[in-house]
């Protein structure tokens, strides 16, 4: 794992590719490089872990480039949940509800994610209230599209 800056990411994509992701939907191009500079952004092998259980949940992570697994850790064993991909965030339901990671996310290609921690949330909002707003929706509309597709498992297997 390797930290990166806004300028070298954007040496190999251009911003406005980034708007596209499902997280930054509607956010203007200068929200977004508020995030990017004020963020960490990483590069991950494959195989690497961008965090496991017992840690912290004081932040999030927006997938930029590859695809994450992650894996449940309950009574003793993981198992596989799902897979994350560009514009999608892991994390944010841990750092909402103010719990340590319950999981394990690996990264399952060369990876690179911004990761936004509690204190950067909250600087957003204080500097860039409306686009925070809109970011708020966005991260509620994935968390409710997950909770409607794992409603759906139970459904099928009942």
């Amino acid at each position: 794992m390797e930290r990166i800056t806004t300028q070298t990411l954007l040496t190999g994509c251009e911003l406005s590719q980034l708007a596209n992701a499902s997280v930054f939907g509607a956010l203007p191009e200068s929200a977004i490089r508020w995030l990017l500079d004020h963020g960490v952004i990483r590069r991950f092998n494959a195989a690497d872990e961008l965090f496991s259980p017992a840690q912290p949940g004081n932040s999030f992570h927006i997938i930029l480039q590859g695809s994450v697994a992650y894996y449940k850790f309950h009574d003793g064993r993981y198992a596989y949940i799902r897979t994350f991909n560009p514009g999608e965030q892991i994390g944010f339901v841990s750092m909402i509800a103010l719990h340590d990671r319950v999981g394990r996310a690996e990264a399952c290609e060369a990876v690179i994610s911004l990761e936004i921690d509690s204190d950067t949330f909250h600087d957003f909002h204080l500097s860039q209230p409306m686009e925070f707003g809109i970011l708020m929706m966005n991260l509620a509309r994935e968390m409710a599209r997950t909770l409607r597709k794992t409603n759906n498992i139970l459904v099928e297997r009942s």
